[in-house]
């Protein structure tokens, strides 16, 4: 049986476990994973979720650096405005279709539930697809109008002048 398995195989069975806990089980479990002793203040249902997911993340991996990068961002937004703005994101369904003209050439992309479909070969990626097509590192989303390109070049008033 292959490590990957082992590890989800022995997940399962530990998160199965975890319900029939006592509260001081629990605890205990919580400081063999996080190597410190819960607040005595966690429920007995925060501390059998806390669990859960670090039986998971040591098992499984945890986030990848992207999306703990993404949390620090909108931590950071959050302690200093109060508040957190998600950014709008295309929702693209299965069935549609992508098009966009390139060099005189029209390019039709089929959106699939698992990627997307570009003259009969399967892309997991809309840049893949947009490589492809370009033979140059475009972002998908961008190739084909689904966010805005950012300005390359700053505005006067965003630009810091040093006094000499």
């Amino acid at each position: 049986m292959s490590r990957a398995l082992r590890n989800v195989t022995g997940c399962q069975e530990a998160l199965a476990r975890l319900l029939e806990l006592e509260l001081s089980e629990l605890r205990q479990h919580w400081g063999a994973l996080y190597k410190s002793d819960p607040s005595p203040h966690l429920s007995r249902e925060l501390l059998l979720r806390a669990v859960a997911y670090r039986l998971q993340e040591v098992a499984l991996g945890g986030l990848g650096p992207a999306h703990q990068r993404q949390l620090r961002q909108i931590a950071l937004q959050f302690n200093q405005t109060g508040e957190i703005r998600r950014r709008a994101r295309a929702e693209l369904k299965s069935g549609a279709r992508l098009v966009r003209e390139w060099q005189g050439r029209t390019y039709e992309v089929l959106v699939l539930d698992d990627g997307f479909s570009w003259q009969g070969t399967h892309y997991t990626s809309l840049s893949a697809v947009a490589r492809k097509i370009t033979g140059t590192p475009w972002s998908g989303p961008l190739f084909f109008g689904l966010k805005q390109n950012r300005p390359a070049t700053r505005s006067p008033s965003q630009i810091a002048y040093a006094p000499w």
